[in-house]
């Protein structure tokens, strides 16, 4: 895949599965049609992971990504932003510093234009916090050093037969019926198309909008906020132009012939997106953040501690965000 700059690729918490997998990508780049890309870390760390991962590839420190790009095809090129241990499954304060070093740096080098797109590694969030870190994830540090409002970075979790958008994300489902509005939903959906249409090829999203309760609320027989929150939004979305249906009965939008009547589906709470796609596409999945001015996919899943070093970790979806977002890259030069 041919792409004006490599792609970054921070990685993620060292003692995580982030290195290792930074190293199976870019062993199996040609193969997939990768871009290249730069991981933005340690190169001892990532040179380790290789060797305990049995890749045999050189692991060399680059400057900038405009070097990166010149190396890809035969060392896997790193900008080596601090040295490391490699102890994987031994997280500590001192790697939750180097994976927030590292995504910072990652960040900003595709916010200004070093890089193509973004693409982040796995962290593990209550590390993060024992060294300060306050956003309650990546998604959120990334628009902020973007200057995005958190409400307006929509996640997209996509993989090859479901994209889903929750509207509420990382809250107690106690609290989602409260955080939920008709203005809300609009919004997030609004960007889900909008991005839909400039990264990913399709001239008009269809958007499938699920209920929050059961039977889509039954008329108000199983509460009120489908028909005084979800329809209105729905409504709104149709009146601005947008193909949007709903709110549906969310337990029967995911099977294959629903699934072929939409292009996404906006879902209220997390589990009610994250738990249909896992299953759809779980060695596949991609994170995508909306509504950002610069590209960024991460793998949809975690540091993976208890496994780490040992080979076990698939690649799959860290492969699948790297070429997502190099596809997106092309799309949106084009």
């Amino acid at each position: 895949m041919t792409v004006p700059k490599p792609l970054a690729l921070s990685m993620g918490d060292p003692a995580g599965i982030g290195p290792e997998l930074a190293a199976a990508a870019w062993a199996m780049a040609a193969a997939e049609n990768l871009p290249p890309f730069v991981v933005v870390g340690s190169r001892r760390i990532v040179e380790a992971a290789a060797r305990q991962r049995g890749i045999a590839a050189d692991v060399v420190a680059v400057a900038t990504p405009a070097e990166a790009l010149a190396c890809f095809a035969t060392a896997i090129p790193v900008i080596d932003i601090g040295d490391g241990r490699y102890r994987p499954g031994e997280p500590d304060p001192a790697g939750a510093t180097l994976a927030l070093a590292s995504l910072a740096r990652a960040t900003e080098l595709t916010r200004q234009g070093a890089t193509s797109a973004l693409v982040t590694g796995p962290i593990a969030k209550s590390q993060l916090a024992q060294i300060g870190f306050t956003h309650p994830g990546q998604t959120e540090f990334v628009a902020a050093a973007c200057g995005v409002a958190a409400q307006d970075a929509v996640m997209m979790l996509a993989g090859p037969h479901l994209r889903v958008v929750p509207i509420t994300v990382h809250v107690a489902l106690a609290q989602v019926p409260g955080l939920l509005t008709t203005a809300l939903i609009v919004r997030r959906a609004q960007i889900a198309a909008r991005a839909l249409a400039r990264d990913f090829g399709i001239a008009s999203p269809r958007l499938a909008v699920a209920g929050l309760n059961p039977h889509a609320g039954e008329q108000g027989r199983m509460g009120r906020e489908d028909a005084d929150v979800i329809a209105p939004a729905v409504a709104h979305l149709q009146a601005a132009g947008f193909s949007a249906t709903g709110p549906l009965p969310a337990d029967t939008m995911f099977h294959a012939a629903a699934r072929e009547t939409y292009d996404v589906a906006i879902c209220m709470y997390h589990d009610q997106a994250l738990i249909p796609i896992k299953v759809l596409d779980f060695d596949e999945g991609v994170n995508v953040t909306l509504g950002l001015p610069l590209i960024r996919t991460s793998p949809d899943h975690g540091t993976a501690f208890g496994i780490a070093g040992s080979g076990a970790a698939r690649a799959g979806a860290t492969v699948a965000a790297i070429r997502m977002a190099g596809q997106c890259v092309v799309r949106r030069h084009a």
